[in-house]
């Protein structure tokens, strides 16, 4: 008989097929019962209760050990949606001060695993966060009448000033991308939003603890796991000094009242910033508690807009305060010594281009021009460098070398504060220009950004690490709002000193006519019997009312505070930028003002400028 091979070969197929099935159902129950931790995950939740033992927030100080930012107790609801039986609902409404709607819609929002990604019925769910020792004390009596539901301790921050909202920032419930991006987070949790505490979130979270507790068949909690052996108890978080001075902070919140603006001040040597005041500002109680939301969007409405960080994210013209840098530049590249006189006709006047000038001596040299503030004197000196072809070639290679003097001063790029959303200014190069003007232009078509003016922009926080630069002599050091970290160094990005292109000797230069602009130029008010102040007005152009600003340091020769003082429309320099700034200067070297400076204080405080805004 013939032999049959396809039978044959059928046998096999046959027999392999139910050997890869045989094989993909063992490979699946592996997974389940040995590699996938799901099934077990559902077993302890049923067996257990893991409770979150919420860590202390770091609590922050100023430099001088001043207690900004602490923490006091407040208490969560939790639910456990399996415990749920038959819950009366309008009872437990009263109780917690709540609406039928909230608890309808507040219940749908736990169980939506979209808003709610780590969602178990078997497990501990925030229901209602940060309420008070009362109203808790209220809930907890009634306990025993509302099953699934438990009380969580936590704590909440608290303030102990009024002032800077701007550097604390706050924290409030995490969102869905919180904890998509980080795996601590669960709903419910809390992280910080803005400032530091955004910033240094990571250090002042501290570590969460456990506590397991063990439950019968029905739920019910017998005690601890084991008697605690695997619970883990929470780790505080770290404590952060600031190199914030709060009294100079509150002073400068003072001053600015009723004003758009900012003021910025540095410790040269280290880089410390020792205020960052923005105005319009809040109040940061206002973000604490339940009502932090509403409060929250009341303040983003403002028309004032108190939630902008003007120190960090206002990019203005920096006016005469730039001057500074284009006579450092024009020493370093030799278009100028300190002898090279410029005349000032009431202005620059070439060719039918007229940049205005207030009136005073003409022709002048370098100190005088700078004392003065000369618009004239720089438009000059810009003109003969970008039109310099026998030692650029071209006017592109002389504008990006001119650009890069201003970026190794700090300006056109984010400086690196530990503040979130710091902006970095407008500082153009010869693309920017060939693109505007199609490849046809010189000194004269952008003259206007030798005084600050035109397409340059700077953050009032650039213009005062400009007056750190310049204290300096020829360095700055990242500023930085975080002096020490508890139980850890702070990052060296902190620092390490950046060398600018410009030769110390130029700017002993420059320092010279900033301390007679003092003496006898724009900044005579700033100028303290017994404290050498240099310093440096600008007034910048605006669509409006100019701005008002100002830039120094002191004393001259061993700096501790530099300075910049901008205030939207506040016309001259020498209004309410250097009046500002002597102030801070004065309270941060003395401690305090004196009787006649605390009057011109409180009369700067009680001015107001009319923006066309609701008064605030």
């Amino acid at each position: 008989m013939e032999h049959n091979y396809d039978l044959e070969k059928r046998k096999y197929v046959i027999a392999g097929a139910v050997v890869c099935i045989v094989l993909v159902y063992l490979l699946r129950l592996l997974s389940l019962q040995i590699m996938s931790e799901d099934y077990k995950k559902n077993a302890d939740s049923n067996a257990f209760l893991k409770k979150i033992q919420y860590p202390s927030r770091g609590i922050i100080y100023d430099r001088n050990g001043e207690l900004l930012v602490y923490n006091q107790p407040a208490y969560d609801i939790t639910i456990v949606m399996k415990e749920v039986t038959q819950l009366d609902t309008m009872d437990l409404c009263r109780t917690l001060k709540i609406t039928p709607d909230y608890l309808r819609r507040r219940l749908a929002e736990i169980k939506d695993r979209r808003l709610n990604p780590g969602y178990s019925p078997y497990t501990n769910q925030i229901f209602l966060s940060q309420l008070s020792s009362e109203d808790c004390g209220v809930f907890q009596e009634k306990l025993f009448k509302f099953p699934g539901f438990y009380i969580q301790r936590r704590t909440v921050r608290q303030y102990n000033h009024s002032s800077g909202a701007h550097i604390l920032g706050d924290v409030a419930e995490v969102s869905k991308s919180d904890i998509e991006n980080d795996d601590y987070y669960i709903a419910g949790d809390f992280i910080g939003k803005l400032g530091v505490e955004r910033s240094y979130e990571k250090q002042l979270r501290g570590e969460k603890g456990v506590e397991i507790l063990l439950r019968d068949a029905r739920g019910r909690i017998q005690g601890k796991y084991m008697n605690g052996k695997f619970d883990k108890a929470s780790v505080p978080g770290k404590d952060l000094k600031l190199s914030l001075d709060i009294n100079l902070q509150q002073l400068g919140e003072r001053l600015l009242e009723g004003k758009i603006g900012s003021i910025v001040a540095i410790e040269p040597s280290t880089g410390e910033v020792l205020c960052l005041v923005s105005s319009p500002t809040y109040d940061p109680h206002l973000m604490i508690g339940r009502d932090r939301g509403k409060n929250h969007l009341a303040l983003a409405r403002d028309p004032w807009k108190p939630l902008l960080n003007r120190a960090i994210m206002g990019a203005y013209p920096p006016g005469s305060t730039f001057k500074t840098t284009q006579a450092l530049t024009f020493l370093q590249e030799g278009v100028i010594t300190t002898s090279t006189p410029f005349p000032c006709s009431h202005g620059f006047v070439f060719r039918g281009l007229r940049v205005g000038c207030h009136a005073h001596g003409s022709p002048l040299p370098l100190i005088p021009a700078i004392a003065t503030s000369c618009n004239g004197y720089f438009c000059w000196g810009l003109y003969y460098m970008i039109g310099s072809r026998q030692k650029y070639g071209t006017v592109q290679k002389a504008m990006d070398t001119w650009r890069d003097y201003m970026v190794s001063m700090g300006f056109g790029y984010p400086l690196g504060i530990d503040l979130p959303g710091e902006k970095r200014g407008m500082i153009p190069n010869s693309k920017y220009y060939d693109k505007a003007y199609r490849g046809s232009w010189n000194g004269l078509t952008i003259i206007s950004i030798a005084i600050g003016q035109g397409e340059v922009t700077a953050t009032p926080l650039q213009i005062a690490n400009l007056g750190a630069t310049i204290a300096n002599r020829g360095y700055y050091v990242t500023p930085h709002v975080v002096k020490e970290v508890s139980g850890e160094p702070l990052d060296t990005v902190y620092s390490q000193r950046h060398y600018t292109m410009v030769d110390k000797v130029h700017y002993e230069e420059v320092v010279q006519g900033m301390r007679s602009a003092v003496l006898g130029g724009t900044c005579r008010m700033a100028n303290l019997p017994d404290i050498e102040v240099c310093g440096k007005t600008g007034t910048a152009q605006n669509r409006g009312k100019d701005h008002s600003a100002f830039m120094g340091f002191a004393p001259m020769n061993d700096p501790k505070i530099a300075i910049a003082v901008y205030v939207e429309n506040g016309g001259w320099g020498a209004t309410y930028g250097v009046p500002i700034g002597r102030l801070m200067i004065e309270q941060y070297l003395k401690g305090k003002l004196s009787p006649e400076d605390e009057e011109m204080a409180t009369e700067i405080q009680n001015r107001r400028i009319d923006y066309g805004l609701q008064e605030r």
